[in-house]
């Protein structure tokens, strides 16, 4: 077995791990309301992370390009309660359009 493959093995063994130690800790018991909130604002937030970064971060530096007014262009879209593939049409039309002018 390759290097590789360990390393495979054990992050899918850690990973099922994380995903089961929820269930096990937490059981059938219900959540207090202080750490539901806060539950429920973990996907929200690291998504916002990920599209943040996926849009100003190139090799560890910032870079504003395109990407940045097509991001507002969706989020802005978003907002105005466009739906999702909408929004992302228009994020893509704007980003494209100001590559095209630049």
């Amino acid at each position: 077995m390759t290097r590789v493959w360990v390393v495979v093995t054990v992050v899918a063994l850690a990973t099922v791990v994380f995903k089961a130690a929820g269930p096990v800790f937490v059981g059938g018991r219900p959540l207090p309301a202080r750490v539901r909130s806060v539950v429920s604002l973990l996907a929200p937030v690291m998504l916002t992370a990920l599209v943040v970064t996926q849009t100003v971060a190139s090799s560890g530096s910032l870079v504003l390009d395109a990407r940045v007014p097509g991001v507002v262009a969706g989020a802005i879209a978003l907002w105005r309660r466009v739906p999702i593939v909408g929004a992302m049409a228009i994020a893509a039309a704007v980003t494209g359009g100001i590559r095209l002018l630049g």
